[in-house]
Formats: C-alpha cells, structure tokens, sequence
C-alpha cells in the first residue's frame, strides 16, 4: 500500500486501523509515519534524549490504546500531536515535582545537560539557542517549538493545546522576547 516515494496517507492508516486483519500493520505504518516528527516535538519540550524516548513510548501506549476512538474531527497528526503533547506536559509536571531546589537550578541542569547531550550535534547559536528555550517555562517552550520548528499555525496549535489563539500568541511573544534577551545577555559575556 505504501510505496518508497510516496509516504502513507492518513487515510489508509486509519483504513489498515479499521480491520482486525491488517490493524497491527497499520499500527507500525502509523509509528514510522509519525515517529521522527512526534520524537522532535517531544524531545524539544522535554529536552532529554532518554526523557523524550520515553515519553514517545507512553505515546504510542496511549495511541495504540485509543486510535480506534479517533472519531477524525480533526487531522490523524493534530490528534496525535495533542496526545504527545499532553504526555510530554505530564512528564514534565511529574519531573517539576519531583525536582528539589529552585526553579531556576532546574532550568540551569535543563541546559547544563543539553551541552553534555551526545545527541546534540549544534553549533554554538544553535547552542545558545537550546538553553534559551530550555528556560522557558513549559507551555511557552511548547508553543514556541511548534510554531519556531513545526510551523504550526496557531488555529491548529489551538486545537492540539486546546487554547485560544490569542493567548498562544502572547504565549509565543514572551517566548520570543526571553530568548531574544538571552542572547542579548550571552553577547555581553
């Protein structure tokens, strides 16, 4: 059903979902669909490369459990993209509660093993700009991210955050104005 140029549509995954017979092979063509793109999304709000594929497998938990209720409202990758992000904010929540020390100190390690990260292979601007967003707080590294690398436009973060479009543009405003005073800051060192 799927051939090497031409990527499987939404439709014939969920089409492949539908049926006993052939769901789990629907399964896995919807993990390496969608895998690459959900792993990012949730490596760029929990920053950790095991912190990410964690998450990314609880993801998969949920949506292996619950794709048969996608009632298809909305796109398959906005359904799937709320569940990742939902999941990865948990994460998050979790870790937050159980940090101890100052938020600033969890912002401050958040950075500190990004530099240290094996997998993060970016040159110094990219670098500063991993820590920048890193200190965001976590629903302004959300909005940030999909919109800086997802390109998502807000009526569709919207729908996946379930917000209002106007307060993920403030969102991503303030966003923009911390990173742009941490690089302002990183100039004066």
């Amino acid at each position: 059903m799927q051939t090497t140029n031409k990527p499987a549509s939404d439709e014939q995954i969920m089409n492949l979902l539908r049926s006993d017979g052939t769901f789990e092979r629907g399964f896995r063509l919807l993990m390496s669909t969608y895998k690459e793109r959900l792993y990012w999304h949730i490596r760029r709000m929990v920053v950790v490369h095991e912190d990410a594929d964690d998450v990314l497998q609880n993801t998969f938990v949920k949506i292996y459990r619950g794709v048969l209720q996608f009632e298809e409202k909305s796109k398959l990758y906005t359904w799937l993209y709320r569940i990742a992000t939902n999941e990865a904010i948990s994460f998050l929540q979790s870790r937050n509660r159980r940090a101890s020390g100052s938020l600033d100190d969890h912002d401050g390690m958040l950075a500190a093993r990004l530099r240290a990260d094996t997998w993060f292979d970016g040159d110094t601007v990219q670098q500063q700009l991993q820590e920048a967003i890193a200190r965001l707080p976590d629903k302004q590294r959300t909005v940030f991210n999909l919109r800086y690398y997802d390109e998502m436009p807000y009526e569709e973060m919207s729908r996946v955050l379930d917000t209002s479009v106007g307060a993920l543009k403030a969102s991503f405003h303030h966003a923009a104005k911390k990173i742009e005073t941490h690089f302002r800051e990183a100039d004066h060192f």
